[in-house]
Parts: C-alpha cells; sequence; structure tokens
C-alpha cells in the first residue's frame, strides 16, 4: 500500500513523465499505482485523465474522454469536482477546434449550442474556482474560447491577461500560455518586437515546467516569426530541429507543423 507522501511522489512524476513526452509510462505508472490504492482511485484517475490529454494534444489519440469517463465514476471533494469539470471543458474544447482536416478555428461548421454551452462552463469555472490560479486557467479558456471557437479576436486578449497575472503568481504554465497567445495578437498587429518578448519568454516558462512538447510547439511560433522578419535560413533551421526532436518523441501533430513550416 503506498502512504499519501508517496502517492503525491508518484502523481508528480506521471505528470513530468507526460509533459516530457513520455505519455504512455506515465500512464502505466498511475496504473500500476490504482493497483495498489483503492483508497486514492478518484485521484490517480484524475491524474491519469490529464497524463491522457496532454498525450492527445500533441500525439493525436484520443484517450481523454475515456479515462475521464473512468473519473467521473469515483467520489471527489469539492476541489477535485472542479479540477474534473475543467478537464472536462478542456477535453471538450479540443474536440470543437479540431475536425477531419485539423485545426478548424472560428464559428463556421461549430454546433451554436455546444459553443454555447463551453463558454458558459468556463465562466462558471472562473466563478466557482477554488484559487487564483485555477481561475486564471478558466480565463485563460474563455480567452481560447473567444478566439478560436468564436473567432472574437477583440475580446481574447482580455482574459489572456487575467491568466497572465494569475500565472506570474505561480503557475509557469498558465504564464506561459497566456504570453503565447497574447504574442498571437501582437504578431497579427504586426508588432513583431513585443510577440518576439512574450514569446521567448513563453518559450523559457515552458522549458522550465519540463514541458518538452510545449517548448517545442513555442519554438515554431519563433520559427514563424523568424520568417517574418526576413530571417528564412533561421525558420528553415529551427524548424528543421523542431521537426526532427518532435518525430522522435512521437509528437506526430508537432512534427507536421514543423515540416509544413520548412515547405512553406
Amino acid at each position: 500500500m503506498t502512504t499519501t507522501t508517496d502517492l503525491d511522489e508518484v502523481i508528480g512524476a506521471a505528470n513530468e513523465l507526460a509533459k516530457a513526452g513520455r505519455w504512455s509510462r506515465a500512464a502505466s505508472l498511475l496504473d500500476a499505482a490504482a493497483a495498489d490504492n483503492d483508497d486514492d482511485r478518484a485521484r490517480i484517475a484524475l491524474a491519469a485523465t490529464e497524463v491522457a490529454l496532454e498525450g492527445d494534444w500533441f500525439a493525436g489519440t484520443s484517450n481523454a474522454d475515456q479515462r475521464l469517463k473512468a473519473a467521473q465514476a469515483w467520489d471527489h471533494d469539492p476541489q477535485s469536482r472542479w479540477d474534473m469539470a475543467f478537464l472536462g471543458l478542456r477535453i471538450d474544447y479540443r474536440n470543437t477546434i479540431f475536425g477531419d482536416g485539423g485545426f478548424q478555428p472560428g464559428p463556421e461548421g461549430k454546433d451554436p449550442e455546444v459553443t454555447a454551452d463551453l463558454r458558459r462552463r468556463a465562466q462558471e469555472l472562473r466563478q466557482q474556482a477554488p484559487d487564483g490560479v485555477r481561475a486564471g486557467w478558466a480565463s485563460q479558456y474563455l480567452g481560447l474560447i473567444a478566439d478560436n471557437v468564436y473567432g472574437e479576436r477583440d475580446a481574447a486578449p482580455a482574459h489572456y491577461e487575467a491568466a497572465l497575472q494569475a500565472g506570474e503568481e505561480g503557475d509557469d504554465l498558465l504564464a506561459r500560455e497566456a504570453l503565447r497567445h497574447l504574442g498571437d495578437h501582437d504578431h497579427e498587429n504586426g508588432d513583431h518586437e513585443l510577440a518576439l518578448e512574450r514569446w521567448a519568454r513563453a518559450t523559457e516558462l515552458g522549458a522550465r515546467a519540463g514541458a518538452v512538447c510545449g517548448t517545442l510547439s513555442q519554438q515554431i511560433l519563433l520559427a514563424m516569426l523568424a520568417r517574418d522578419t526576413g530571417d528564412e535560413a533561421g525558420a528553415a533551421l529551427l524548424a528543421r530541429e523542431i521537426a526532427r526532436w518532435a518525430g522522435a518523441i512521437g509528437a506526430k501533430d508537432l512534427a507536421a507543423q514543423a515540416k509544413g513550416l520548412i515547405t512553406g
């Protein structure tokens, strides 16, 4: 039987493995822990859902939905119920913006009831968040929903700014996500200097948090910015290395994005 302290270490290790692109190993570690910890199955199931969603984003798998259903079968404390609801929002958001043709931003082709439900749930999660960092994550997703589900480009940055403020108070990955998307708006507005500042900072924060795929995806944006500012050779060199790294760890979607950048 694993103690609570041991389980903290197991879940922490699984999260770090997932951030490093070792999704199968992370899932196996949590499944082994679940076999020995009947009293903590709810907590382990939530962690396994997080790991599965990380893999779905970068490796093109579809495991998070089933993991979430398994987690919902257990009783959870109020904070874990919030975490579970937020995982459900993230899964549904991903399913909404990705179709057979890949990333599909904007409201076209999306069910209005589904998109309205996403926004409502994100707003409720922000209001009900048990702490500032979790409220920041809900704000981040309100921004993503405005940007990529509704196409409301003017509305999204305020949500990202709220997320950045929360992230700077205790969550490097949240700050990284907010900077990544604020930089996207800077880039669209032609402010390449500010975009570079934010994207470089986001890359640093992702690396510090051990987010291998997140750091590689951020470097894709730096390569794109290099191309936009006339450094074609630098952009191609960076994109080739990103494709090499992403392919080596099984991050198929990232590798495809990098190769697409190489070919223009």
